[in-house]
């Protein structure tokens, strides 16, 4: 009986994870007319709800509908929230922290950095500009994004700052753990767009590289210049070290592709990326793999096919996913209540202000742009060049006559390899363009979700899967705007196939780049 009459008086009880933990003690919450009391253990408060284990198990308890009696009972008035932070020191290093000045400017705070007993650790206090009183604390532990998870799964971190996405076995512990999926719409997060490059000194006279012949590089099978095209000198190999996110990331995309599984141990580790740049920018025959963010003052080679194509990394390209070696920057949370000030801050870096940011730090945005066909280089020559017997000269027309009076916007969509799930930054684009269309962005305008596929298999079966791909994708984003007026905007697809391709499908890199939705806008 009286749990029922407490589920009807507490009426925003639920079960969650909290951030700020305080010392386990008893506590009482009293309604406020007198006539509930609910006695048990203090587990947490966030600034807004209490956390406590009861008879009834972990209920959380609206603080402004209840008294607190006990010894750990919080000030309501003098809450600081606090908010633990770790993982990859390139995020918080440079664009964390400009991201929390930023937001402190725009809500009236004053943000502080204090260092900690370490050079891995600081905090950010943030007090309000009028009186100085403290509001948060956000503690960051720098380390790597193995370190990151660790902290996460050990409950000592809640939110993990990461250059590479979450690892299956990862994934399943945090699940057992209670917190929830980690690749999920409110479990993760893309932050900001890196890419990975591999770079050379400027006097160096090699300016392109396969990626097959980079991974045979990484693996110590080609060591010599001379078998890139550059003069018969030993390669000077610099790599980030091995735990950072970064370095996996690279075995991800370019090592285990090729089927390699080590790398040479004659390479030269950094664990500081200024490093690398600078010890490349040193050695004429130095090759480094770095992120496009540090590459400093080093040139960045090119990525070659055997079919001719060549990509170069640049902000449009890595923007748009064009760049094969794209490397997205995570943020990861579980499935526990921030408190307000925190969840204030994560919704402000969703925003323009902080894409504006983001950019400023070196990093590449998640601003949509519309390209116009004119800036958009070779693409239709390319798809002329590279048409094959199967693809007729009337459906390389009706794709011009489609798509050459419309723009491309920079959100694209790509697919995990052998899943018609999409990859993680095509999951966040999916967020981004969904609350596009919310604020009426494209209010009377005309979207166009286009699939495009790799060459293998017949066109006609290539055309139909990428048809469906751009179906699902349109329906994605659909679903995912759940404010917006759809009848304001009209949402269609097409498909084309492999009649555009990106890259050479000769390797697993190219077919990837070259399986795409494209959205285009008029």
């Amino acid at each position: 009986m009286f749990k029922a009459t407490c589920a009807a008086v507490f009426a925003a009880l639920f079960i969650f994870g909290t951030t700020m933990s305080v010392a386990a003690q008893d506590v009482t919450l009293t309604s406020r007319d007198s006539s509930i009391a609910l006695s048990g253990t203090l587990l947490g408060f966030d600034g807004e709800f209490y956390r406590i284990r009861t008879d009834y198990g972990e209920l959380t308890v609206d603080g402004s509908g209840v008294l607190c009696e006990g010894p750990a009972c919080p000030s309501l008035s003098d809450y600081v929230a606090e908010l633990q932070i770790s993982g990859a020191p390139t995020l918080g290093a440079v664009v964390m922290p400009a991201l929390i000045t930023a937001f402190s400017q725009k809500e009236g705070y004053i943000a502080e950095r204090e260092d900690g007993p370490d050079a891995t650790s600081f905090s950010y206090l943030i007090r309000r500009a009028d009186d100085a009183k403290l509001v948060a604390r956000f503690f960051f532990r720098v380390t790597n994004t193995d370190e990151g998870f660790a902290d996460l799964l050990a409950d000592e971190a809640d939110i993990v700052m990461a250059l590479r996405e979450i690892r299956p076995e990862e994934r399943n512990r945090a699940r057992e753990a209670g917190m929830g999926d980690m690749t999920g719409t409110n479990r993760s997060r893309v932050l900001a767009l890196d890419a990975i490059v591999p770079v050379v000194s400027g006097s160096n006279p090699v300016r392109g590289i396969s990626p097959s012949d980079l991974a045979q590089v990484l693996a110590g099978r080609i060591t010599n210049w001379q078998a890139l095209g550059g003069p018969d000198v030993p390669i000077d190999l610099h790599l980030p070290s091995e735990a950072s996110g970064l370095g996996q990331a690279i075995m991800d995309q370019l090592m285990a592709p090729a089927s390699f599984d080590t790398f040479t141990d004659t390479a030269i580790r950094h664990e500081d990326p200024t490093a690398l740049a600078q010890a490349v920018l040193a050695d004429t025959f130095a090759l480094g793999v770095t992120s496009y963010a540090a590459r400093g003052g080093t040139q960045a080679l090119m990525l070659t096919g055997t079919c001719g194509f060549s990509m170069q990394a640049s902000r449009r390209a890595i923007k748009t996913e064009d760049y094969p070696l794209t490397a997205p920057m995570f943020l990861y949370f579980p499935a526990r209540r921030l408190p307000q000030l925190a969840r204030e801050f994560l919704a402000f870096t969703r925003g323009p202000a902080a894409q504006i940011v983001i950019r400023r730090s070196g990093f590449v945005d998640q601003t949509p742009e519309e390209i116009g066909v004119e800036e958009q280089g070779n693409r239709f020559t390319n798809a002329i060049s590279q048409a094959g017997t199967e693809i007729t000269l009337g459906e390389l027309q009706r794709m011009t006559s489609t798509l050459v009076p419309m723009s491309r916007l920079s959100t694209s969509f790509r697919f995990e390899a052998g899943s018609i799930r999409l990859d993680a930054q095509s999951r966040s684009n999916v967020q981004q363009l969904a609350r596009a269309l919310e604020v009426g962005q494209y209010d009377a305008r005309r979207l166009l979700f286009v699939g495009f596929s790799d060459g293998n298999g017949a066109a006609e079966a290539n055309r139909d899967i990428a048809l469906r791909r751009a179906e699902a994708v349109r329906r994605a984003v659909s679903e995912a705007a759940i404010t917006a007026n759809l009848a304001r905007v009209e949402l269609g697809v097409d498909a084309f196939g492999e009649a555009m391709p990106m890259a050479c499908d000769d390797s697993s890199w190219g077919r990837r780049a070259n399986r795409r939705v494209e959205v285009w806008v008029r």
